[in-house]
């Protein structure tokens, strides 16, 4: 029997907040700020008055029959291609910071460069399995355009899979053009999802323009949508957690019933990163124990619905990478992990509730996906890997160190981490009792020194930034 202290809820737990969900649907509604959404939803019959729509639960539960439980995002290099969904999981890189920290704690506006260095860093890690979207906001690119040079980016410099524009409904058709420019006409991409885009509510009960539109194109493209709620407890929802998971769930499933509408069978995965309003600043924290919380909560009614789940994952409320960057990091990737999210966006990176990017932390946090991937790779409890012969053969009082099966086994068998430091005193002294941000300094460093560009089609780089010029010029 499965054990796990944190709170498994019971099938009548899931059942009320579905219920309340519902109740939430129906009577209060949801405001969608789109002429064409609430055509959509006028179009199949549902109740809309003004901009807000009304939902029965027959539709919700017509939407979530045609949501898929698990789908594929198609790499431009097959070999990296990811499924989402059941028990498989993706790390992404942090999202949508405005600043850069470096290791002495010191902050700066980002750069397209800083975007270009985390895609480098992406490409070479280990352990991230999809290229992010905005993992900084460049301020010295113009805001009108920068979404097409950080689409263009994450085409070029990394070959894994990659998040989609969701900036607007323009913005959003930009990506799916550039797409299909990659995969050799739009048409190979209609029924090939290349792209996972973040479709944010705007808490409480309301979804924006610039979200709705971008929903409805890549729906309509069969690209996929995380639709999320990020309600601080205590501010833009209930001081109550329940009150939170009751409320977001009713935002989450508003969005994956306009995406179902839109184009049936169309990937969706829900997704939230709600945590708790700190009372004493009113500012977000998502280094808080409910952050935890909540994602726990989350992968068990995304099961609920038969539905890939997203969450946080290295998330910190601390402005630097300290001990409570680390601590509040590891809690937050560690129950992502384990309480079953398919789709861990901020694994690695951010800092200070969302405000930075640092890569230093994103080493250290990269250093801990792979922690934790091995922590829940199962131990083999074969005959061959209990190895009885052996055990006997050493006998009462022997030792393992010099036995040819640990030679054979010696490199491979257990996690070795790259960052971390097992040093004893002395070798930690005389190698200049570097903390582990400094050691991080210097491998980003090599990291982005040895970054080698995948290769890519000439043909199709020069139609992809010649669509890029052609759009800024417009």
């Amino acid at each position: 029997m499965m054990y796990d202290r944190m709170q498994e809820m019971s099938r009548q737990e899931m059942e009320k907040i579905h219920d309340a969900a519902m109740d939430l649907l129906k009577t209060t509604g949801v405001a969608f700020n789109d002429k064409e959404a609430l055509e959509i939803f006028k179009d199949n019959g549902f109740k809309v008055e003004g901009t807000t729509v009304f939902f029965e639960e027959s539709a919700v539960q017509k939407a979530l029959e045609t949501a898929p439980k698990r789908f594929t995002v198609h790499a431009r290099n097959p070999e990296k291609n990811v499924e989402i969904g059941e028990d498989d999981f993706v790390f992404l890189p942090g999202y949508g910071a405005p600043f850069v920290m470096d290791a002495k704690g010191n902050e700066r506006q980002a750069s397209m460069e800083d975007y270009d260095n985390f895609c480098k860093l992406i490409q070479t890690s280990p352990y991230i399995d999809m290229n992010g979207w905005m993992m900084v906001e460049p301020a010295d690119m113009p805001h009108q355009t920068v979404h097409l040079d950080l689409n263009l980016s994450n085409m070029l410099l990394c070959d894994k899979p990659f998040m989609g524009s969701p900036v607007s409904r323009q913005g959003a058709l930009d990506g799916i053009e550039m797409a299909g420019i990659l995969w050799g006409g739009k048409k190979n991409i209609m029924d090939k999802t290349v792209s996972v885009s973040l479709i944010n509510s705007l808490s409480p009960l309301q979804f924006s323009d610039e979200m709705i539109g971008s929903l409805i194109e890549l729906a309509r493209h069969n690209q996929a949508c995380v639709v999320a709620s990020l309600i601080m407890a205590g501010g833009s929802g209930p001081v109550t957690l329940g009150g939170v998971i009751a409320l977001q769930n009713a935002e989450i499933l508003a969005g994956i019933t306009l995406a179902q509408l839109v184009r049936p069978g169309a990937p969706v995965i829900y997704g939230s990163t709600s945590s708790a309003m700190d009372m004493k600043t009113g500012a977000l924290s998502i280094g808080a124990p409910e952050l935890s919380k909540n994602i726990h909560l989350v992968a068990q009614m995304a099961r609920f619905y038969n539905l890939p789940s997203r969450s946080g994952g290295g998330l910190t409320d601390s402005l630097c990478t300290d001990a409570q960057a680390g601590a509040e990091s590891a809690l937050a990737l560690y129950t992502a992990a384990t309480s079953g999210i398919n789709f861990i966006l901020h694994a690695c990176g951010i800092l200070g509730s969302y405000i930075a990017m640092s890569f230093e932390k994103f080493l250290v946090d990269e250093e801990l996906c792979g922690m934790v991937r091995n922590m829940i790779k199962p131990v083999a409890l074969t005959d061959e890997a209990i190895d009885l012969d052996i055990i006997k053969q050493v006998g009462i009082g022997g030792q393992y160190l010099t036995h040819p099966k640990t030679f054979q086994l010696c490199r491979t068998e257990f996690y070795m981490p790259s960052l971390m430091s097992r040093k004893n005193k002395d070798a930690w002294a005389k190698a200049g009792k570097q903390h582990i941000y400094q050691i991080a300094e210097d491998k980003v460093a090599q990291r982005l020194a040895a970054y080698e560009r995948p290769d890519i089609d000439p043909d199709i780089e020069k139609q992809l930034t010649d669509f890029v010029e052609k759009r800024k010029n417009q």
